[in-house]
């Protein structure tokens, strides 16, 4: 058994869902059963939000979700119907039909649990099941939806249910050392962990979701990605890498413009305001990163960054907790941009820093604060310098295709 899934891309007409009814046919002709999971056609989902903003100006969750979740069910019903004008013994479900059971968080739910009972029957009597990516239903019957990246956690699911392979197939022909938009000679990966794609989704890079990956990560699915329309090898998510392939020490670079850089000048109340600062922002679910702290001249600053979009509770919860203070001042910039380099060799190789600031030094590109895990270097950097750090720190780390 094999767990396929398909993105909007891959989908977006009728003749690209018949090409896929085509390239499921063949591994059904080789003795492959198959759970397809796809996503809405093309544009659909960002259409039916616009659709939504047009007759609601604040459309409440509940119901955002039950418009969502009718893109996925088309593309199941066609590539079905699809499927069996070819032959294929197909059925398409949706989430309700097949169990698909969630957490009620409208429009951003967590996958519980899935009944695989009515799977187990179907293939039994069928070739091939067409699910409904993106979409659960909560113990109460509920329509949910998944968030960002929502059919590849269903996908993932799926397959750490059924004990089977995942294979996410897209409008790219696997997982790239950086952004091939941003560097045309990026190097497409044969292998990757799935530490190292966490680190790189996390960090910005359209990849793969990260709750997909750690789901695939703690139930050891083998992950493949690959192009949906060439037959090119892709890439193979792993959890360790091969014996005889030799481990790079930066896998991947990318960057993250959706960042916000939160400056607090000086920041007094020490440490105590400090910590009362950031669990408010945490019990507003607000994520924060890149922490930094400079002390001139007896004053202490406090500069962190959030993700955009979240500065007015940022601002709000600043001014709250740090209201019985004098003499502060709170600025933001959304002109900035997080870059960073991905790589598991980098806890066993020294210089890596070194050689990372060099590669930005020389570039003349200023740096405005910094974190680092055992596997990653990141820097905040100014928008305007994101993606000529990323080619710079590609190219000091060997990143790109080698030509003959």
């Amino acid at each position: 058994m094999i767990v396929q899934k398909y993105g909007g891309s891959s989908v977006a007409t009728p003749e690209m869902i018949r090409a896929i009814a085509e390239k499921i046919k063949k591994r059904v002709e080789e003795g492959e059963k198959l759970i397809v999971v796809v996503s809405a056609m093309g544009k659909t989902t960002n259409n039916l939000i616009d659709l939504a903003n047009q007759v609601s100006s604040d459309p409440l969750p509940r119901e955002l979700d039950m418009l969502l979740a009718t893109g996925e069910q088309t593309s199941a019903a066609l590539l079905s119907m699809s499927l069996n004008d070819l032959g294929v013994q197909a059925v398409s479900y949706n989430a309700f039909q097949l169990g698909m059971i969630t957490t009620g968080t409208f429009c951003n739910a967590r996958i519980v649990d899935i009944d695989m009972k009515k799977v187990e029957r179907e293939l039994n009597q069928r070739d091939v099941i067409v699910v409904t990516g993106f979409q659960g239903i909560t113990p109460e019957g509920e329509i949910t939806t998944l968030g960002r990246g929502g059919s590849d956690t269903s996908a993932v699911a799926i397959a750490a249910k059924a004990g089977a392979r995942c294979e996410i197939y897209s409008d790219v022909a696997g997982i790239y050392t950086c952004d091939p938009k941003i560097c045309p000679n990026a190097q497409k990966l044969d292998y990757v962990t799935y530490n190292e794609v966490l680190e790189l989704s996390s960090m910005g890079a359209k990849v793969l979701h990260s709750r997909a990956v750690e789901i695939a990560k703690k139930y050891n699915v083998e992950l493949y990605c690959a192009s949906t329309f060439s037959d090119e090898r892709g890439t193979l998510v792993v959890g360790t890498l091969p014996e005889w392939l030799e481990q790079p020490v930066v896998t991947g670079v990318t960057s993250d413009p959706n960042q916000r850089k939160v400056t607090i000048s000086p920041m007094p109340g020490g440490i105590q305001a400090m910590s009362a600062l950031f669990t408010a922002l945490a019990d507003k679910g607000i994520n924060v990163d890149m922490i930094s702290t400079v002390n001139d001249n007896g004053h202490s600053y406090l500069t962190f960054t959030v993700v955009e979009g979240k500065g007015p509770v940022v601002r709000s919860t600043v001014e709250e907790v740090m209201a019985s203070y004098d003499g502060w001042r709170v600025t933001e910039d959304d002109k900035v941009a997080k870059v960073s380099a991905v790589g598991v060799g980098m806890e066993s190789a020294p210089g890596v820093a070194a050689r990372f600031f060099s590669a930005l030094c020389r570039e003349q590109i200023r740096m405005y604060g910094t974190s680092t895990s055992e596997i990653k270097i990141s820097t905040l950097v100014a928008k305007t310098d994101a993606n000529r750090a990323v080619r710079a720190l590609v190219h000091e780390f060997g990143l790109t295709e080698v030509e003959n």
